[in-house]
């Protein structure tokens, strides 16, 4: 299977109450997961934008940075993740991430089911 970048779903949407609009890029359906994720996607965040704090359940969520900086909060710490780095929040675990840079950030979203 293969999906070619220019027939890959596309949406743009605030997350979960954060500020600005998020980019995304569907990189595979829950079919394609067989039912074992929920998201697969690729990111863009915005200079400014950011993904709300939440709390997941019975999933994990892993983030890939794959350019640019920004601020984890993670269970109520806050590091600064940079390309490269992993990030991962699991069942009754709270998260969110900003872009505090005046560059825009990208990342790889996986939402594995429990």
């Amino acid at each position: 299977m293969y999906t070619r970048s220019s027939d890959a779903s596309r949406r743009e949407s605030s997350i979960q109450n954060g500020n600005g609009i998020i980019h995304m890029k569907d990189l595979a359906t829950r079919e394609q997961m067989h039912q074992h994720a929920r998201l697969f996607s690729h990111f863009t965040i915005d200079p400014g934008c950011s993904i709300g704090r939440h709390t997941h359940s019975h999933e994990t969520e892993f983030f890939y940075i794959l350019k640019g900086e920004l601020a984890f909060y993670d269970n109520g710490t806050e590091v600064t993740l940079h390309a490269g780095d992993v990030a991962a929040t699991g069942d009754g675990e709270t998260h969110g991430l900003e872009n505090r840079t005046d560059q825009p950030a990208e990342l790889m979203a996986l939402i594995v089911l429990e």
